[in-house]
C-alpha cells in the first residue's frame, strides 16, 4: 500500500455528530472526499437536508440522521437508531458541542451548568460507549473527539461560566483514558483541539463585535483565524490507516496560539 493509499477510506462507514455546519461540515466533507460512507447527525432538519444534498455531489453514500444531542438520553436514542440502521460503524467523530452562554460563574445556575456539560461531554461519553463499544468485538475502529485549546487555557476574550473549558478539558482526558483501555482491542481514540476558526458562528460574532477578529488575530502567531477547511487533512489522517500507531493523542490545531 502506498503512502497516499493509506489515507483512502473506501469501504469504511463514518458517523459524525454536528456534521451539518462549521467544522463538522468540513470534516464530513473530507471523509466523503476520500471515499467513506458518511452518516451526518444534526439537530436542524433544514441544515441536515442541505448538507446531505451537498455531499451527494461527492458520492452516493451520504446519510442524514436528525437528533438533538442535548442530553445523555437523547444520545442513547440516536446511537440506537444509528446502530440499527447503519452498523457496522468504523469511524466515530464526536464533534457536537458549544459555549452558547457567557454567564459569570457566580451567576451560573446548576441547571444551565448541567445542560452545557451534557452538551459538550455527556453525549460524547454515550456515543463513545455505544458506537465505539460496538467496534471492540471487530478489533478495529477510529474515534476522534473534538476538544479545544480551551482545554488548556481559559482565555480572556470570552469569559463566563467556564463550563465549556471544563468540559473540553475533560474531553481531552477522557480521550486518553479510553485510548489506554481500548488500544488492546484495535480501536484508536484521539482528539483534535482546535483554536479559533472562521466558522459561520464566529462570522456572526464578528458582525456583532467587529473588534473581535483583530483581538483574536493578535493572539495567534500566524496572525489569523483558521479557515474551517484547514481541519480536513488532520481529520482524514486520524480516521485512516495512516494513523494506525497513534492513540491517546490530543493534537492542537491553533496557528501557534498556545505558544504565547
Amino acid at each position: 500500500m502506498s503512502v497516499l493509499d493509506q489515507f483512502r477510506l473506501e469501504g469504511r462507514r463514518a458517523l459524525i455528530t454536528g456534521g451539518t455546519r462549521g467544522l463538522g461540515l468540513e470534516m464530513a466533507r473530507a471523509l466523503a472526499e476520500v471515499g467513506a460512507e458518511v452518516i451526518v447527525v444534526g439537530r436542524d432538519g433544514e441544515h441536515l437536508q442541505a448538507a446531505v444534498a451537498e455531499f451527494s455531489t461527492i458520492g452516493p453514500n451520504i446519510h442524514g440522521l436528525q437528533a438533538d444531542l442535548d442530553s445523555g438520553e437523547a444520545a442513547e436514542r440516536m446511537c440506537a437508531e444509528a446502530l440499527e440502521r447503519f452498523a457496522p460503524i468504523d469511524i466515530l467523530i464526536n464533534n457536537i458541542g458549544g459555549r452558547r452562554v457567557q454567564t459569570p460563574t457566580e451567576q451560573f445556575s446548576l441547571a444551565e451548568w448541567q445542560k452545557l456539560i451534557d452538551l459538550n461531554l455527556t453525549q460524547m461519553f454515550v456515543c463513545t460507549k455505544l458506537i465505539g463499544g460496538a467496534m471492540l468485538p471487530r478489533k478495529q475502529g477510529r474515534i476522534i473527539n473534538i476538544s479545544s485549546i480551551c482545554a488548556f487555557v481559559a482565555g480572556k476574550l470570552v469569559q463566563g461560566g467556564r463550563s465549556y473549558e471544563t468540559a473540553k478539558a475533560a474531553v481531552a482526558m477522557f480521550t486518553k483514558s479510553v485510548a489506554a483501555d481500548w488500544a488492546q482491542h484495535g480501536v484508536t481514540v484521539n482528539a483534535i483541539a482546535p483554536g479559533t476558526f472562521l466558522t459561520d458562528a464566529n462570522r456572526r460574532w464578528i458582525r456583532e463585535k467587529p473588534e473581535f477578529q483583530a483581538e483574536i488575530d493578535a493572539t495567534v502567531p500566524m496572525g489569523r483565524m483558521a479557515d474551517p477547511r484547514e481541519i480536513a487533512g488532520l481529520t482524514v489522517y486520524m480516521a485512516s490507516e495512516a494513523s494506525s500507531f497513534m492513540t491517546g493523542s490530543v493534537v492542537v490545531l491553533d496557528g501557534g496560539r498556545l505558544l504565547w
